[in-house]
């Protein structure tokens, strides 16, 4: 039943005095574009009502205890730029096409996941991006959880993973779950799915639909169901950036100029911003513990409160941290360039470094306040300065194994990783040829049942053909040959 006007009221009123008597015992307190949320829009706070059958209390707790996580984690400031763009490009997970109720389907390509060979912690924060993104796209609406499970092993099933998706849905984002659409599972993996629906509370686990190709039509039509699926959608993968202010951010491109070959001391002098850039002219990427990064420093030198923002031409390969902030006349901050996991170190030197910089009123601004800003004013920006990369060491000091770039000194932790990683390898593919193995022996299992029940049959037959025989020739009287 939807909430009333009145039931909704009450929710809020209830929030802001628990807000009143407890606020100040939350570190950073509740985020403004939350806090808004709560207080000027009734669809969120209907939403809490509704996964909660209308129980004020348990929606209170569960409001409270989302807009805490919230802020903790960091949801309303999760973009493209601090999230790994890696794992959203490859494919495991994104959106795409509508089920049977027009609900927006978010797919998971399980075989594009192995446990233990993506950060988790990682994978936790593009999942929240996802489902962020959905919402501000959908408006809040259902979406249909898709499991695509066609060819995948045990080596694809990640227990941690899926509890931690099955949580979201659980404690943060209420009434956002349509249907749970699981994709040709196989069989060998029954019974991690019993664990997973002990975890499901009761509404949940009546969502959950196992579909094949021959039922699928049930639950999405053909036409937005996709070819791997049996459908008739053609669509092809590709990550693209999200639209938020009706213009799709791409990447970086900028040509080369002087400022990459002749260094200053102090950069930026003939843009009118005195901002001091350490080092000027190259990035250094040096390997520790199977990471590779570099840092640079930016201090700000003139009389304005200046706001920066660091572009890259290979966004993908990166994660700059902080890439954007203000800086007070005489600030600095150190930023830190990690290179993801992925990419080879032979690639690095043809990257360039973009430092960008304009005048602002104020230091207090947050996040999403910098972000709507360089949006915004992004194209009148001044260029700062440009940087290289670089490495450190000859080509034969660093190398990379199996996706990684760690260091080959004999003994190091790179080795470790490498041996690691090389088990790994060797377990799954152990795997996938038991998989194989244990089809063959199904297989051959289902022939030999189906020759012992012909043969059957056989026997049957002949020993009826016996029996016929005999009763012919016991109806058969003898021979009578009269005396001569």
């Amino acid at each position: 039943m939807d909430p009333t006007a009145t039931e909704i009221q009450e929710l809020r009123d209830s929030f802001q005095r628990k807000l009143d008597e407890e606020g100040s015992s939350i570190p950073g307190g509740i985020h403004p574009a939350d806090l808004a949320r709560v207080k000027n829009t009734d669809d969120w706070l209907r939403r809490f009502l509704l996964h909660n059958d209308g129980d004020q209390k348990e929606s209170l707790s569960m409001l409270w205890d989302t807009c805490k996580w919230r802020k903790t984690f960091g949801t309303n400031d999760l973009n493209e730029q601090n999230v790994r763009l890696d794992f959203l490009e490859d494919g495991s997970m994104f959106a795409h096409s509508q089920d049977i109720d027009g609900k927006t389907l978010f797919i998971l390509k399980c075989k594009k996941h192995i446990k233990g060979q993506r950060d988790l912690e990682e994978l936790k924060r593009c999942m929240v991006y996802w489902f962020e993104r959905l919402e501000r796209q959908d408006k809040g609406d259902m979406i249909t959880l898709f499991f695509d499970m066609s060819e995948t092993g045990l080596s694809n099933m990640d227990m941690d993973y899926t509890k931690y998706l099955i949580s979201l849905f659980k404690l943060y984002y209420p009434f956002f779950l349509n249907y749970i659409l699981i994709f040709e599972m196989p069989w060998i993996l029954n019974t991690a799915f019993k664990i997973i629906k002990s975890w499901l509370p009761e509404k949940a686990v009546k969502k959950i639909n196992f579909v094949n190709k021959g039922n699928l039509k049930n639950f999405v039509e053909p036409k937005y169901a996709l070819a791997s699926w049996g459908g008739q959608d053609n669509f092809e993968f590709t990550f693209t950036p999200e639209d938020r202010n009706g213009k799709v951010e791409r990447k970086v491109h900028f040509a080369d100029s002087q400022a990459d070959s002749s260094p200053t001391a102090e950069s930026g002098q003939g843009s009118g911003l005195k901002v001091k850039i350490t080092p000027s002219d190259f990035i250094n990427f040096t390997s520790e513990n199977g990471e590779l990064s570099g840092s640079l420093s930016l201090l700000n030198g003139d009389d304005k409160i200046i706001s920066y923002k660091i572009k890259t031409t290979s966004p993908e390969k990166y994660r700059v941290r902080p890439c954007f902030g203000v800086l007070n006349p005489g600030a600095s901050v150190a930023v830190t360039v990690m290179v993801q996991s992925a990419f080879q170190m032979s690639a690095l030197s043809r990257d360039k470094f973009l430092i960008m910089g304009m005048q602002v009123d104020s230091p207090d601004m947050s996040t999403q306040e910098l972000t709507d800003l360089w949006k915004q004013r992004g194209h009148a920006a001044t260029e700062i300065n440009r940087l290289r990369c670089s490495t450190s060491g000859s080509p034969g000091e660093i190398s990379s194994r199996n996706g990684s770039i760690v260091g080959s000194t004999p003994g190091s932790s790179g080795d470790k990783l490498a041996l690691m990683c090389n088990n790994i390898t060797k377990l799954v593919q152990a795997n996938a040829q038991l998989e194989v193995e244990l089809k063959r022996s199904r297989l051959l299992q289902y022939f030999l049942v189906v020759a012992v029940g012909m043969c059957a049959l056989g026997i049957v037959y002949i020993i009826g053909l016996v029996r016929d025989f005999s009763a012919e020739e016991k109806s058969c009287p003898a021979p009578h040959f009269a005396d001569a």
